[in-house]
């Protein structure tokens, strides 16, 4: 076994391999850049090496970098954890020229799958199903619009050597395939320093459900069943969960036997994921294989009881496995909710900055049999960078089954606390909610279908509003009655809390009459209905758990100017709890109004500028593009919301912009 792993990687999948390591007595080093030097996963190793300034490209991509902290720290073995290296066949060559161990398969492997286009024509050797495309290169623009048109609209663009989202483009005309072509070799170029491109035909209502293979180095090649992965936003997986909802045990058969068909004809050992492209008749097709520990990796481990990093480094490490196929089971139902630093109200676009709050849900088993992992590479008062990957953290659970992991999943989503930047806490918690995700009901296209219009929060229902009313009710009576006790009131000018008050949320008002009841209070609406309240809430305290009659709620609870701010299941709303004469004050006051800003171009995100397409005095046309901004590692392209004549450009190509910093202006 290895005496010291460095893991050539950062945030929490590199916290992940040293918590496996550590557990089985293995000797950790952390490789960091300048940005990360008091990162959480540097804190964790053993010990730690510098590996370089922030840019990824100088520090984390770059082979020489880490092999010299591999030299400096005297490891035996690199984790390259998933992205960056993980998939670079030169790393893995150089570290197997140094005498070093790769955790994960072998160069020819990796190489074999690694490009998208040689890996498919592999997979149909293999008696893989594989979707209709063209799988040579492609020069340029021109080329790839009459491809697309030969294989039939819609195609999808991708980048040969991409993987999470990136270079990767949607087309349903001519147009949108030369633009589709473009960005995707950007992405690609920047991402991957490849920009190689193919295209192939986009099965319409598609889900995304992938299937882990593990092998080790003597021809035992096996499959944990499946994860489903259609949940996704830009082909950006954001919730996973293993089993899928969909597939049977006979697909479930049939996708498992290819998948380990397609790693014997590539001599796969150590972990890998194969996905394939589901229709609605549970047709498959292959879509790519990923020769390293995917992202939600957890879910897995969840159902079947096998610690795949810890497969990976015994695998490598030359031991054979000791289960068999028959051996694999799948018990229970497991989840896993990406949170990103994004916000949902602005079109999911990146935040950066601090983490003021940071919270999670306690781990461990719970008293109604679930279960909460969160995999995590932040604490409270770390930074978020804008040089890498949004994610903050992978809030999983399990339960005997799916519904039971759901509302599981649902409840930690409310109980975890994070403020300092824009996150998509909000939108998971309506996901979790959503009918249509309850009933398994999913597609790739599930998010735009059911948001078409991105995300405002999760409108409240009548009963809802009823219960968030009753709940700032109760933290009024019992602020009320604080003030009351304060000392050094003068003699007989003891004030009398009234027990009539009007609760304002947005354009509904609820006269309600409160009083104490047994250990909290009781609410009256003047429908003659009643709420009984307890909660451990207290001044200060940002979350808060309600008894609301049976129903339990964890509610996050902050004064905004006069209101209450109250945050639960994705519902966002501002409480006011006033005296009836103030209330009837308070309707006659006149709205402030948001400024005019649409003769302006604001950056939606902090990002750099790499490109300005447009010039003053340029006239422009609605959908035109404007500019482009790159944050987060994708490529945003801004458009004209209307026709109109370019006035004056503030921002040149290079720069560094906040939100809302000024772009160009109109007139």
């Amino acid at each position: 076994m290895f005496k010291k792993i460095l893991i050539a990687n950062r945030g929490e999948i590199a916290c992940r391999v040293i918590k496996t390591a550590q557990r089985l007595g293995i000797a950790t080093v952390a490789a960091y850049s300048d940005a990360d030097r008091d990162a959480l996963h540097v804190r964790q190793a053993d010990e730690a090496v510098h590996i370089g300034p922030a840019a990824s490209a100088q520090s984390y991509l770059r082979i020489a970098n880490i092999l010299d902290a591999v030299s400096t720290s005297g490891a035996d073995a690199v984790h390259p954890g998933y992205g960056f290296l993980s998939e670079n066949s030169n790393f893995a060559d150089a570290l197997k020229a140094k005498g070093i161990a790769f955790i994960g398969p072998s160069p020819v492997s990796i190489e074999a799958m690694g490009d998208k286009i040689t890996s498919k024509k592999i997979a149909a050797s293999a008696g893989v199903s594989t979707v209709p495309g063209h799988m040579g290169l492609i020069e340029d623009a021109e080329e790839a619009v009459r491809i697309a048109a030969e294989i039939g609209f819609p195609v999808m663009i991708k980048a040969s050597a991409g993987g999470g989202g990136k270079g990767m483009r949607i087309a349903w005309n001519e147009i949108e395939a030369r633009e589709g072509f473009q960005s995707s070799r950007n992405e690609a170029r920047n991402a991957f320093g490849d920009d190689r491109i193919f295209i192939e035909k986009f099965v319409t209502e598609p889900r995304h459900i992938e299937i882990q293979v593990l092998g080790d180095q003597y021809g035992t090649i096996v499959y944990l069943g499946e994860r489903e992965c259609s949940i996704q936003r830009r082909n950006q997986k954001i919730i996973e969960e293993a089993p899928s909802p969909f597939i049977d045990e006979a697909t479930r058969y049939a996708m498992g036997k290819q998948a380990v068909a397609l790693a014997k004809a590539v001599g796969y050992h150590s972990a890998g994921t194969v996905e394939f492209i589901v229709d609605r008749d549970r047709n498959f097709y292959f879509l790519e294989m990923n020769t390293r520990l995917q992202v939600e990796h957890p879910v897995t481990e969840l159902v079947t009881g096998i610690d795949l990093v810890e497969e990976m480094i015994r695998i490598a490490a030359g031991q054979k496995l000791h289960f068999d196929q028959e051996d694999v089971t799948l018990n229970g139902w497991a989840i896993e909710s990406r949170l990103y630093a994004e916000d949902p109200y602005r079109n999911f676009l990146p935040s950066i900055g601090r983490l003021t709050r940071y919270r999670p849900p306690t781990e461990g088993a719970r008293a109604d049999g679930s279960l909460i992992r969160n995999d995590t590479g932040v604490v409270e008062g770390s930074e978020i960078s804008m040089h890498y990957d949004p994610m903050i953290a992978k809030l999983c659970t399990w339960a005997p089954d799916r519904l039971g992991a759901i509302n599981a999943m649902g409840a930690a989503l409310d109980d975890f606390e994070l403020e300092g930047i824009g996150n998509n806490l909000p939108f998971l918690s309506a996901v979790m909610d959503h009918p249509r995700f309850r009933e398994g009901r999913l597609s790739t296209a599930f998010i735009a279908e059911e948001f078409p219009d991105g995300f405002a929060g999760v409108a409240a229902t009548d009963a809802d509003e009823r219960k968030l009313a009753a709940v700032a009710t109760h933290i009024n009576w019992k602020l009320q009655h604080r003030n009351v006790l304060i000392s050094g009131a003068m003699d007989n000018h003891h004030r009398k809390v009234s027990r009539d008050w009007i609760v304002t949320l947005g354009n509904h008002a609820f006269p309600v009459n409160v009083c104490n009841h047994e250990n909290g209070t009781a609410v009256s609406f003047d429908d003659g209905s009643a709420l009984a309240i307890a909660s451990d809430w207290l001044p200060g305290k940002p979350l808060a758990h309600f008894q609301l009659g049976d129903e339990s709620a964890a509610i996050k609870t902050s004064r905004s100017g006069t209101g209450y701010r109250l945050r639960w299941r994705g519902m966002d709303v501002v409480a006011h709890v006033r005296s009836p004469p103030i209330a009837e004050l308070a309707r006659l006051m006149p709205k402030k109004q948001p400024p005019d800003t649409s003769k302006l171009l604001l950056c939606p995100m902090p990002g750099v500028v790499t490109t300005i397409a447009v010039s003053e005095g340029e006239p422009v046309e609605a959908g035109q593009i404007l500019a482009t901004v790159e944050a987060m590692k994708m490529e945003n392209v801004l458009r004209a919301e209307r026709k109109g004549t370019v006035k004056h450009i503030v921002a040149t190509a290079g720069m560094n912009l906040a939100v809302d910093e000024l772009i160009m202006e109109f007139d």
